[in-house]
């Protein structure tokens, strides 16, 4: 219950943070948040065996933490005097995870994110503090009310069930920060001249990864994740996945970086640019394949196919589209009906069938408000009397992790969270100052959730986030452009 009480205490913090309208409580709401979080987060990761040296040393310990917070200085001091080094930051820290095994569990930090982050909040705070600024921007929508709320209910549901620590990981290491880094991304100065940038240092970060997948491959030696390495050991096939601890997530990234690539190729005039980005194209979709990700390849073809509705016609796209499901349906049911009992659907879906119905069960026997936030590996386990190994950290289909772990309250507020960042994303996406960056913005964001949707892990994705931060960004920049200045 305490846990539950601090936690839902900063996610508040956090809440406040994304609808206050004035800069100086945003302000004040961020630096707060900016204490609050990494005191829980250092609690909760101190007997991780990572820190063994640190706890032993103490001297070491406060020296480490003197030189993250002169770096975060440093940074802010950097951001301040050049704000258009804050979305570079964001890019080139991004896809880089720490994991640290804390209760059995392995959590992945983004420490590097997490710096860029506090410095960011840091440069963008405390000149509104001396200038006493009262208003900032628009006033937040609907969308920044529903992520808040989201935020405080998630925090609040972690109170009761089995899912406390869980819960706990995912709002401190993943929540606070991420609506930081919306809040911050939202209020960026997005130019065409900076979008190309960070797409170019994006694009150079998947071809380094993949270029470590393509190593992986070669060499048959996984860097991270023992349960990668044992399947490897066992299976057929070889799946890779870079410095990501999941093939999956490696996965999704080069989705991210190939739709993005897509998008600005199809508006560029230059048969040189087009050809360059072809054959970069290819690479990324190489190291895309050695993933063996299907739900990568799914999130792929929706990302594919909001580009080619947005730039040339959504009845033809979306006709093209039906008409790929059912063939696709189709060869599903080809491929289930020659495999032999009771595990058709189960080895089809790579044992995802298994959990999607284990979740749909734990939502029937509690409805209302669910089995408690972050309790579906545990409660799973205990449902259905498997190991914990057996039992995933997800159902691997994110609206039945929610419907189970926080009933139909919490499942009103994913939908409504969803409908309202698609609208953030896919409105004026055509009419544009950049058509090419909110098209392949908004067809990002409609691969990570199709992506969700087979495998995991949405708002603690951190392109999510930004995604989503970026697109506010680029309507406030629509909603201040003269009339007479608006492409025709």
């Amino acid at each position: 219950m305490a846990t539950a009480l601090t936690l839902t205490i900063c996610s508040l913090l956090a809440g406040a943070t994304l609808v206050v309208r004035s800069a100086t409580a945003r302000a004040w709401l961020m630096l707060t948040t900016l204490v609050v979080a990494p005191a829980i987060l250092i609690v909760h990761v101190a007997d991780a065996q990572q820190f063994a040296t640190l706890r032993d040393r103490p001297a070491l310990a406060a020296a480490l933490l003197v030189a993250g917070i002169s770096v975060v200085g440093v940074l802010a001091i950097l951001f301040s005097r050049r704000p258009s080094a804050f979305p570079i930051a964001v890019v080139l820290t991004v896809p880089f995870r720490i994991p640290i095994s804390i209760g059995g569990s392995t959590a992945n930090l983004l420490l590097g994110l997490y710096i860029v982050v506090a410095a960011g909040a840091v440069a963008w705070a405390v000149p509104r503090l001396r200038r006493g600024a009262t208003e900032d921007g628009s006033p937040p929508a609907a969308l920044e009310w529903v992520i808040a709320a989201v935020l405080v209910l998630y925090s609040a549901q972690s109170a009761y069930g089995l899912g406390a620590s869980p819960a706990l990981q995912n709002i401190v290491f993943f929540y606070i920060p991420f609506a930081l880094l919306f809040v911050l991304l939202a209020r960026s100065q997005w130019t065409e001249k900076l979008a190309g940038r960070a797409l170019a240092v994006l694009v150079g970060l998947a071809l380094l990864l993949s270029a470590v997948g393509f190593f992986e491959f070669a060499t048959r030696q996984i860097f991270l994740n023992p349960k990668v390495i044992a399947s490897n050991q066992f299976s057929d096939y070889f799946r890779v996945n870079s410095v990501f601890f999941d093939p999956n997530i490696f996965g999704r990234f080069l989705v991210v970086v190939i739709v993005l690539l897509v998008a600005w190729i199809c508006w560029q005039p230059r048969t040189r640019q087009v050809l360059l980005g072809g054959i970069v194209l290819l690479v990324l979709f190489g190291g895309l394949v050695i993933t063996l990700s299907q739900s990568s390849f799914v999130a792929l073809l929706a990302g594919l196919a909001v580009i080619a509705a947005l730039r040339w016609s959504v009845r033809w796209t979306a006709a093209l589209v039906l008409i790929s499901l059912v063939v696709g349906v189709v060869a599903l049911a080809a491929g289930t009906g020659a495999l032999s009992g009771g595990r058709k659907a189960e080895r089809a879906t790579s044992g995802r069938a298994a959990l999607v119905s284990g979740g749909s069960r734990l939502f029937i026997d509690r409805p209302l408000q669910g089995w408690g936030a972050g309790s579906f590996p545990r409660q799973y386990r205990f449902a259905n009397n498997v190991s914990y190994e057996a039992a995933a950290s997800a159902s691997h289909t994110i609206p039945v992790t929610v419907a189970a772990e926080q009933g139909i309250i919490g499942l009103l507020a994913y939908l409504a969270l969803l409908a309202l960042a698609f609208v953030r994303t896919l409105r004026g996406a055509r009419s544009a100052p950049w058509p090419e960056m909110q098209v392949g913005v908004a067809a990002a964001f409609v691969a990570i959730v199709v992506h969700t949707l087979i495998y995991a892990a949405f708002l603690e994705d951190p392109f999510t986030w930004v995604l989503l931060g970026v697109a506010t960004a680029l309507a406030a920049a629509r909603a201040d452009q003269p009339e007479s200045a608006a492409p025709q």
